[in-house]
């Protein structure tokens, strides 16, 4: 076990966690001696490392559906008595063009099939979660809501609109429910990464529709991954970064870090 810091007897649930940043965060919770509640779609339990029936819950959960999040709460207290911190990480990216020039309507505009899936999984789960979870966290006046943002919310993105304001909404509901828990003793953070290492969720239809919405080739695509002209620290960031930054966050070494979205982008900016 690392110890940097101690979750031992802390309960944590991360949604989203089969794969990409969730999993990294949910295996770093594990690390650190935290029981861990995984909630994903998936219908088969991920393996993770250490994890075992005294530490590790999975819970199949669509949190687009209040009734899967509310169940998915009600099984995390009912295997571990309680639950002391929420990471909000599920997520979901369908590039689109606002308007596509060159095929109205088409394969790569934006229409609200896609409108209405990505709001849900990323604005409205996020929303679900929170409350169901934040019920017992402010019932005991302890616990840390941490809610995955992205870089893209604070400075938009090409293609991904609708991504992009989703996770800008994110961080207004991490600012006001900061406000509104508080005052019980709970703690709201949001973590915003930047470009990341590939990992599964880099799909080749996600590559295609991205490339497209942006005017280039899916291998122009992909040699921008590893350019540094807009990432100073001249890299794509690490899963176990992110993940180690939610470790802190949720610890009492972050205890006085409060409504804000901390910027996990190797210095990523358009200036």
């Amino acid at each position: 076990m690392d110890s940097w810091i101690d979750f031992q007897g802390k309960v944590v649930i991360v949604t989203g966690a089969a794969s990409g940043i969730g999993r990294a965060v949910a295996q770093e919770f594990l690390n650190d001696g935290a029981r861990v509640v995984v909630a994903d779609m998936v219908a088969e339990a991920p393996a993770f490392e250490g994890a075992g029936e005294e530490n590790f819950l999975y819970v199949q959960t669509n949190v687009t559906e209040r009734d899967s999040v509310l169940h998915m709460a009600g099984q995390a207290v009912e295997k571990f008595g309680t639950v002391d911190i929420l990471v909000n990480n599920a997520g979901i990216n369908i590039p689109r063009l606002l308007v596509d020039e060159k095929d109205p309507n088409g394969k790569f505009e934006l229409d609200e099939t896609v409108w209405d899936k990505v709001t849900a999984v990323n604005f409205k789960g996020v929303f679900l979660c929170a409350q169901a979870v934040g019920r017992f966290l402010v019932e005991k006046h302890s616990g840390v809501i941490i809610n995955m943002s992205s870089e893209s919310g604070l400075e938009g993105s090409e293609g991904q609109s609708v991504y992009a304001a989703t996770k800008n909404a994110v961080n207004s509901l991490t600012r006001s429910w900061a406000k509104e828990l508080g005052k019980h003793g709970v703690r709201v953070v949001g973590v915003a990464p930047g470009i990341m290492e590939a990992t599964g969720l880099r799909t080749y239809a996600y590559e295609e529709a991205l490339a497209y919405t942006r005017g280039i080739t899916v291998d122009e695509l992909r040699a921008g991954y590893s350019k540094s002209s807009t990432t100073p620290l001249g890299r794509s960031g690490r899963l176990s970064e992110v993940a180690a930054t939610c470790a802190f966050l949720a610890s009492d070494k972050a205890s006085y870090i409060h409504g804000v979205t901390l910027n996990v982008a190797g210095g990523k900016t358009r200036g």
